[in-house]
C-alpha cells in the first residue's frame, strides 16, 4: 500500500476529480490512502516542528518513507518505479510526505528513506498531490509493463 500524508486543506473539486481518475486505476500494491493533516496554527519555524511532530507521530517503524523536498533527488519515472516497487515486494507500506508551508524540520528528513523532488521548480500543494497520483499510476504501469508510458 502506499499512504500519502499531506498537510492542508482538503482537496480541491478539480484535485479530487484528476486524482480520482489515476486512483480508480490503482490495483494492490499500488492502492492509496490520502491523510491529510491540518495546518499549523503557528507560523514559521513553530509551524514546521509541530507539523513535523504530527507526521512523525502518523509514522510506523516499518514504513518506507518518501519526503517530498525541492532540493531532493530528481528520478526518472523509471526509476521512480523501481524506488517504490523495492519495498511494496517487501510488504512494506510506501509513505509519501507532503509537508507544509513552511515545510518539514529536520527529524522528518532524518527518518525519510529518500527525499524525492519533483522538479527544481516549486508548485503549489494542490497541484502536487494531482502529479503525485498521475506519477504513482505511471510507476504502476511501468512495474506491470503497461504501455502507458512509452520510453
Amino acid at each position: 500500500m502506499i499512504r500519502i500524508i499531506a498537510v492542508g486543506k482538503k482537496h480541491e473539486s478539480w484535485v479530487t476529480e484528476g486524482i480520482e481518475r489515476y486512483q480508480k486505476r490503482l490495483r494492490k500494491p499500488f492502492d492509496v490512502e490520502w491523510v491529510l493533516l491540518p495546518h499549523s496554527a503557528k507560523t514559521g519555524q513553530e509551524a514546521r516542528q509541530n507539523e513535523s511532530e504530527t507526521i512523525l507521530s502518523r509514522l510506523d517503524d516499518n514504513e518506507y518513507v518518501v519526503l517530498l523536498d525541492e532540493k531532493g533527488d530528481l528520478f526518472d519515472s523509471p526509476g521512480l518505479s523501481k524506488k517504490i516497487m523495492a519495498p511494496l515486494e517487501r510488504s512494506q507500506t510506501v509513505t509519501v510526505i507532503i509537508g507544509g508551508a513552511y515545510g518539514v524540520d529536520s527529524t522528518v528528513h532524518e527518518r525519510a528513506d529518500i527525499a524525492w523532488s519533483l522538479s527544481p521548480l516549486v508548485f503549489p500543494h494542490q497541484l502536487v498531490r494531482l502529479i503525485l497520483a498521475e506519477q504513482i499510476y505511471r510507476a504502476q504501469g511501468i512495474a506491470n509493463s503497461h504501455p502507458y508510458h512509452h520510453d
